[in-house]
């Protein structure tokens, strides 16, 4: 009887792993440091994978045994070994093609931002549009919004719409509102604001659903763009040692989901595709997933879907963040629900709807009022359809209360957040909300003690797709100004093995996808990243100055910093 059982283990064994495995791994690393994430081996010094998968996980002279004539071995040297990367929360694409357009998100003042303006405009063809940007107007004293008048002159041949760096609002010129149609006749958008002057006339100031007067006169890139611009994308992520991304829908009118498809799909039967994407469409969507029998988790591939994004409201930076009280430096304002939310009883019949099909729900939720409603809704759904695995999502989670922290755990909702985005906020995000409030900002720590999944991400191009700089930013909580060189809101502050985590198997989770990858054990994807630095043994603020050595993805090396660099 024990010989038959250990003749069936053995067989079990070897028919969960590929033929190859069978004579001798593929690549080995040896002699340095892996963290697992895997509870009953949480590190190892050595990890042997036979082609897209991970063969064993051990010390160096057992890995080493199992090495053949051809198997590749890399010598880590004590280096420090963890899963590649899953950002939960990116606009891939955006990003990507975001690369190629003027760079203004360090940009100091009102002069340098139209000066780099001005620079870029006259690379560009006549009639070109001018779009990203990424300007951060806090970083300007005074923080004041800019105006079309500031760049019409030295963009006179081009329509542009630059962001503001969360994505909430943007800056027309005069050529974009006359191309889109939009003069002081323009009736203000539910679920948005056109910013007027004294007397009525557009600003050139868009926020929220707002946004979509200008985006509609903006053409859709050619699959050719597309493809560019996740390669671009792709080559950001691999030198950052992030093997996988969830892909967020931009807005509620972002129709542009099927065009992404196509260029994924195109480039991974090309073999040119290196990272692995979950697309989340819009909510709107729902019917055509669930008509096609799609449900959560679907994936061919390198490519999933089976998740839809919406939203609730707008961000603190643009003042469009949904609060149950006013900011604190505009008391006439307390934000804005989104332009789905303005119809909240359709709203949750789409989520209802898309819930009965098997589909996974992810709702932008920034203010504490907005967080609130989006927990009511997914807590109202929960009861009338019965329990099941949801992993029912909010996006960001930015400002919450301290009655609505431990719904997270108790209704399941996954918290996705970017610990980037405390550091960068943490400059002036007290002037909004006030030293009360300010407490239940980015909390970290209260929702892993709640019961919460983290799940961890960067909104790049919002922010860096950087996860070294994001836990980081999660462990430290130093601010980008050093203003609070002992963390701000230190009590959110989490531990380097829970920000890894987040970045790893919480994020994999909510996708659906902890059994194939986010941990580094037997059978698992063979997707991985070698650090300059050991982040779990030296000083937490010196993780800022780790940087990748090597990306391996599908069991091949992608990235290595020791080499030049092909775009």
């Amino acid at each position: 009887m024990l010989n038959r059982l250990i003749l069936c283990s053995a067989l079990a064994f070897f028919s969960a792993i590929p033929a190859s495995a069978q004579n001798y791994p593929s690549l080995v690393l040896v002699h340095g440091h892996i963290w697992t994430e895997n509870p009953t081996q949480p590190e190892a010094e050595a990890i042997a994978l036979d082609g897209n998968h991970v063969l064993q996980v051990g010390t160096s002279a057992d890995i080493l045994r199992l090495a053949g004539p051809s198997t590749q071995v890399i010598e880590l040297n004590g280096r420090r070994v963890v899963p590649g990367f899953n950002d939960a929360h990116v606009h891939f694409i955006a990003g990507g093609e975001a690369l190629a357009s003027v760079q203004l998100r360090d940009a100091a003042s009102q002069a340098e931002f139209r000066e780099r303006v001005a620079a870029f405009a006259k690379t560009q063809p006549d009639g070109a549009w001018i779009t990203n940007g990424e300007w951060d107007h806090e970083r300007w004293k005074p923080a004041v919004l800019p105006t079309h008048q500031l760049i019409d002159d030295v963009t006179a041949h081009n329509p542009v719409f630059i962001e503001r760096l969360d994505g909430h609002m943007g800056l027309a010129n005069a050529v974009a509102m006359k191309l889109a149609g939009v003069d002081r006749n323009t009736p203000d958008v539910p679920g948005g604001v056109i910013v007027r002057d004294a007397d009525g006339n557009p600003t050139g100031i868009f926020k929220d659903a707002a946004t979509t007067l200008i985006y509609r006169a903006i053409p859709p890139l050619s699959l050719a763009q597309t493809e560019t611009a996740i390669l671009a994308a792709q080559h950001e992520a691999a030198r950052n040692g992030v093997t996988s991304v969830q892909e967020m829908a931009n807005d509620t009118n972002d129709t542009s989901g099927p065009d992404h498809l196509r260029a994924l799909q195109s480039l991974e039967r090309g073999g040119r595709l290196n990272v692995r994407m979950s697309v989340n469409l819009r909510l709107l969507d729902w019917r055509n997933l669930a008509n096609t029998g799609i449900q959560a988790g679907f994936s061919d591939g390198l490519v999933q879907v089976g998740g839809l994004k919406a939203f609730a409201d707008g961000s603190l930076g643009s003042t469009t963040a949904w609060l149950l009280a006013p900011f604190d430096d505009q008391p006439a304002n307390s934000g804005l629900a989104s332009d789905e939310l303005q119809h909240a009883d359709q709203m949750y019949a789409d989520i209802k709807g898309a819930d009965q099909a098997g589909l996974q729900i992810a709702i932008h939720a920034i203010g504490d009022r907005a967080n609130r409603t989006i927990l009511d809704l997914y807590q109202r759904v929960e009861q009338e359809d019965g329990p099941r695995d949801r992993r029912l999502r909010i996006e960001h989670a930015q400002h919450l209360t301290a009655q609505d922290i431990p719904r997270f755990g108790q209704l399941h909702v996954i918290a996705s957040m970017q610990p980037y985005h405390a550091i960068d906020d943490g400059r002036w995000a007290q002037k909004r909300l006030g030293p009360e409030r300010i407490h239940f900002a980015y909390d970290f720590r209260s929702l892993l003690d709640s019961g919460a999944t983290l799940a961890f991400g960067s909104d790049w191009p919002v922010a860096p797709m950087v996860p070294l700089m994001g836990i980081y930013a999660a462990v430290t909580r130093r601010t980008l100004d050093n203003l609070n060189p002992n963390g701000w809101i230190p009590e959110q502050k989490i531990t380097v093995a829970e920000a890894v985590h987040a970045y790893t198997v919480g994020a994999a989770y909510a996708q659906f996808d902890e059994k194939v990858k986010g941990s580094l054990e037997p059978g698992k994807l063979a997707d991985l990243v070698v650090l300059s630095r050991d982040i779990f043994h030296i000083d937490p603020v010196e993780i800022q100055n780790t940087r990748v050595d090597l990306t391996i993805f599908n069991g091949r090396v992608i990235y290595n910093a020791s080499e030049p660099e092909h775009k």
